[in-house]
């Protein structure tokens, strides 16, 4: 049963902030707000859903706005024309599979009501067609309990994404003609479910539990990752962004271990800072993620054959046999680089981004 994610009202959230024991002083939290708003000249709403106002966060400075990569950034590096090859979930499929990336499989997708399954494709007209042909790839794949449709392009932050179980045509036939109508107004993959390694598990068996790894290709054409942290839900959710539920670990690129606080936003745990899921009870320090070292390599090699498309969010799952490139985003939100590193701003490597830019 998946839990219910938490909505909170303008009010809650500030009496949940006036009640915070780990907050600034009123005085402190007005300042440093008007102090962010005369640096970069627009509110700084990223002052409280980077949990600035904390006593702990002494370097504001190193945190920025919502949208500064996305309008100051990635439009420099990253080729207009390029980006429609991790846009779109199909042709990112069909571009990288040429270099042999390790890809979760695709096991049908649609354009509106046709479908096509291999080199076959089918009209769907009703939702008995629709659930004859997801009971074609159960029949298909034995060892499968369930799939992933996702919509091909915009399911970001965990929208537009269904799980659906082999079961599930018996327990809750409900649910899937109401899949069934949202797919057929527009395009949407059919994917495997990866099979993630049994020490993740141990962290959190809901979802699966990605890893962002943000690349930067410098002027020479050599790749570097920049930073890299993991998604997980605490809420048993089945997809892991924060926006439904989900925590960060920021990871130690060079021992593959995690640190030691988890950060998820105001409304899923009240702005508290953990340092183990509330739900399966692991801690997060010292934690090692398994084939780290491989799921680097699989990054840096993706990030080469795109050279159009300079700086990339890199979505990584690792599997029972090895990592997996789940996606790529040549946008990707800067909330969880800046709580991963103490603010982005603090990554030595993000900052020879920002000194080509001239930003620095």
């Amino acid at each position: 049963m998946m839990s219910k994610v938490i909505t909170m009202t303008k009010g809650d959230w500030v009496i949940k902030l006036l009640n915070d024991p780990d907050r600034k002083s009123l005085l402190r939290i007005i300042y440093e707000c008007f102090y962010l708003l005369l640096v970069y000249r627009e509110l700084p709403v990223h002052y409280f859903s980077r949990y600035l106002f904390k006593k702990s966060t002494t370097n504001i400075r190193n945190y920025l706005p919502n949208n500064f990569l996305g309008e100051k950034v990635t439009p420099f590096f990253n080729d207009k024309k390029a980006k429609e090859v991790l846009d779109n979930k199909l042709f990112f499929d069909f571009f990288y599979k040429q270099f042999a990336i390790s890809l979760p499989r695709i096991l049908m997708y649609n354009s509106r009501r046709t479908f096509v399954i291999g080199s076959r494709s089918f009209v769907v007209n009703t939702i008995n067609d629709f659930i004859s042909l997801i009971e074609e790839i159960f029949k298909q794949n034995p060892s499968y309990d369930s799939i992933l449709i996702k919509k091909t392009s915009y399911s970001s932050s965990g929208d537009n994404i269904y799980k659906v179980f082999r079961d599930q045509f018996k327990i809750n036939p409900e649910n899937l003609a109401e899949i069934y109508s949202e797919v057929i107004k527009s395009e949407y993959l059919f994917q495997e479910t990866v099979r993630q390694h049994p020490d993740l598990n141990k962290l959190n068996s809901s979802c699966l539990n990605t890893m962002r790894m943000d690349t930067f290709i410098d002027s020479d054409g050599k790749p570097d990752i920049i930073s890299g942290f993991i998604r997980m839900s605490i809420i048993n959710e089945y997809v892991d962004n924060l926006n439904r539920g989900g925590c960060l670990v920021s990871i130690d690129l060079q021992t593959g271990k995690l640190k030691k606080f988890g950060y998820s936003i105001f409304k899923t745990s009240d702005a508290k800072i953990l340092t183990e899921h509330p739900i399966t009870k692991t801690v997060f320090e010292n934690f090692t993620i398994p084939y780290f070292t491989q799921a680097k390599e699989l990054v840096l090699k993706t990030a080469s054959n795109t050279p159009g498309l300079r700086l990339v969010g890199w979505d990584v799952a690792v599997g029972e046999s090895g990592p997996i490139i789940i996606e790529g985003n040549s946008d990707y939100e800067i909330r969880g680089s800046d709580f991963a590193n103490g603010g982005y701003l603090a990554n030595n490597t993000f900052r020879k981004v920002l000194h080509e830019i001239n930003f620095l």
